[in-house]
């Protein structure tokens, strides 16, 4: 009797994947930033990240660790010394007491936004989500094959503002979680402590999970901190809280995050960690320590910069005649809409050619951002000026 074959493909064909998969649409973000890496004098301001290296008390701490011999795999949900530090410091920041069970420790935000929606999503399921929204969030949705239903912020007088009673009305009997990414990329956007309390209520009574993404939490200008859902939530609430060490310590390129779940997710997370990743880069996670235990100084000097660079931008832009923005309250962006401009991705492109300036297109972050532009503020004064000087002429 002769094995069995697989399905024929047709001649010509290579083997195939997942359609889901495939059809998983490129990053506009780096479609701008591909043509712009490859000219000279460009002035980057398409991602999400500071101009700051990672501050050396940091850097010296992992180089303890090398010397130390930490380079070996290590328990899946992060070395003990980092979950009790990312523990002891969210109940001083909230006021709460977190428990080490309930801490995970990953790969980068990004990585611990993709094992949620491996332990939560099921093909068929859906997500809503508050839009607009970094792109990466949406598609976590997408590759375990749920569909995500988009609520967006409305923007008014008083910035970007949501409207509760439509994220709940998106949600149906399909729903398996609300995202929620607050302090918002690309808006800036902060939803309140009685929003939180709201959508807590919400999906406790609809026997949802929230998916919260709260990496911009630090980076916040009228306040110590942003409201956190950990605020408000028991610990075995169906709360999901992300967080990262890339933007309050100016680590994005040591790739370390954090899960705050409830403790009965802990071994499911440690599983999860173990066929991904196996656990967090070792000496990384040693660095961490220390980030979280002696940086309050530098989140505090990096905040006060930020603050200074958004208003030099928020002034700048606010006398360009096609330019409507809000002064964001968190995040380190400056997302406007030009008038006029009814293809971000293009204009993005004209205005690198004609200025040197590179912006991320608000197309990157769905339909309900086109029209508008963003611009990383996280960058020197003397940067953003000689970039604002060249865009002038462009949005006035």
């Amino acid at each position: 009797m002769g094995k069995a074959r697989g399905p024929r493909r047709r001649p010509g064909t290579g083997p195939s994947i997942r359609p889901r998969i495939a059809a998983l649409p490129a990053s506009r973000i780096r479609e701008v930033a591909d043509v712009g890496m490859a000219m000279d004098g460009v002035i980057a301001l398409w991602f999400g990240e500071t101009d700051l290296p990672t501050p050396e008390f940091i850097n010296r701490a992992a180089t303890r660790a090398l010397a130390a011999g930490h380079t070996f795999y290590t328990d899946n949900r992060g070395i003990p010394e980092l979950r009790e530090a990312l523990a002891d410091y969210m109940g001083g920041l909230y006021g709460i007491d977190v428990g080490v069970e309930r801490v995970t420790v990953t790969a980068s935000g990004m990585n611990a936004l993709m094992l949620g929606q491996q332990c939560l999503i099921e093909p068929g399921d859906n997500v809503v989500v508050v839009v607009p929204l970094w792109p990466n969030l949406v598609e976590t949705v997408h590759i375990m094959g749920g569909e995500t239903r988009p609520v967006a912020l409305t923007f008014g007088e008083g910035g970007w503002s949501l409207d509760l009673d439509r994220l709940f009305d998106a949600c149906d009997d399909r729903t398996r979680a609300v995202m929620i990414n607050s302090p918002g990329n690309p808006t800036g956007w902060m939803m309140s402590a009685s929003e939180q309390r709201a959508v807590l209520e919400f999906c406790r009574r609809r026997g949802l999970w929230v998916v919260a993404d709260e990496v911009y939490d630090r980076i916040v200008y009228d306040r110590p901190h942003a409201p956190s859902f950990l605020e408000w939530a028991e610990p075995d609430d169906a709360v999901f809280v992300v967080n990262s060490f890339s933007k309050s310590w100016s680590m994005t390129g040591w790739r370390l995050g954090w899960i705050t779940a409830p403790p009965a997710l802990g071994p499911v997370l440690a599983k999860m960690n173990e066929y991904n990743i196996a656990a967090p880069t070792t000496f990384v996670q040693h660095a961490g320590v220390t980030a979280v235990r002696e940086g309050e100084p530098f989140v505090a000097a990096t905040v006060e910069r930020y603050r200074r660079a958004r208003d030099l931008v928020c002034r700048a832009l606010g006398d360009m005649a096609r330019v409507r923005l809000a002064v964001p309250r968190a995040a380190f962006y400056a997302f406007f809409a030009v008038e006029g401009m009814d293809d971000s991705l293009a204009f993005a492109k004209r205005l690198l050619a004609e200025t040197g300036v590179g912006l991320a297109p608000g197309s990157a972050f769905g339909a309900h951002g086109e029209g508008h532009l963003r611009l990383c503020f996280a960058s020197s004064p003397e940067r953003l000026a000689q970039a604002l000087d060249r865009l002038a002429p462009a949005l006035s």
